[in-house]
């Protein structure tokens, strides 16, 4: 008897689970990015500094609920990045211009080991981020009568900060303006300038950098700028 040959409709299907992982992978792949890039517009447009809140808010208007969808703070940071890069061309002015007055700040506030943290020395900075300056003293009462005797008027406040991963604290700040900028300064004892508090971004000891460092980065910035 002839033999008949299969219908193609008889042929069995792909039906891998492999492949069906692949495909929900790159799902979650493309509304994190989505979201990254959202959030990254909510914080450079609308001045947002909590990364948390940002994403929350850029998954409420995009429809997105599944929390394995949610981008890491890193993921949000470089997204930021490239927004500023692409829509905001003067944020690099911005930038330079609070680092160079972050550089002053450092040399002014000498008597407290300072560091530069925050967006300013990353490079997300935009017209709404503070110059951040941590500041080391055992003395709780120091830097409020440096701020006094130096006329510079701060409104006192306070900042939590997470030491390590069990320890957190909430520790004192200043906030005042110097030309035409903000400055955010916090107060940490002295034991502190051996290990920096935990970013909230990965949970790793944050960035920071001393005048000196923060020197070097702008004269950095400024051969790469002739360069190109």
């Amino acid at each position: 008897m002839p033999r008949h040959k299969p219908s193609a409709r008889s042929k069995p299907r792909d039906a891998s689970p492999g492949r069906h992982a692949q495909h929900a992978e790159t799902r979650v792949r493309e509304r994190r990015h989505r979201l990254a890039h959202e959030a990254a517009r909510l914080i450079a447009e609308g001045g947002l500094r909590d990364y948390r809140q940002a994403k929350l808010k850029a998954a409420q208007r995009l429809g997105i609920t599944d929390d394995a969808s949610l981008p890491r703070n890193r993921e949000i940071e470089e997204a930021l990045r490239e927004y500023q890069r692409l829509f905001q061309p003067d944020s690099v002015d911005q930038l330079r211009r609070r680092r160079e007055a972050a550089l002053r700040a450092l040399e002014f506030f000498q008597p407290f080991d300072p560091r530069l943290v925050g967006p300013v020395l990353d490079g997300t900075a935009d017209a709404h981020s503070p110059v951040a300056l941590h500041l080391y003293s055992d003395d709780g009462d120091a830097v409020a009568r440096f701020l006094e005797q130096h006329a510079i008027p701060a409104e006192p406040g306070t900042h939590r900060l997470r030491l390590d991963r069990e320890r957190s604290g909430d520790f004192p700040a200043w906030l005042f303006g110097a030309e035409e900028l903000t400055f955010d300064l916090t107060v940490l004892p002295r034991a502190q300038l051996r290990q920096a508090p935990l970013s909230a971004f990965d949970e790793k000891p944050m960035a920071r950098a001393t005048a000196a460092q923060l020197r070097q980065l702008l004269a950095d910035e400024e051969i790469g700028h002739y360069e190109a």
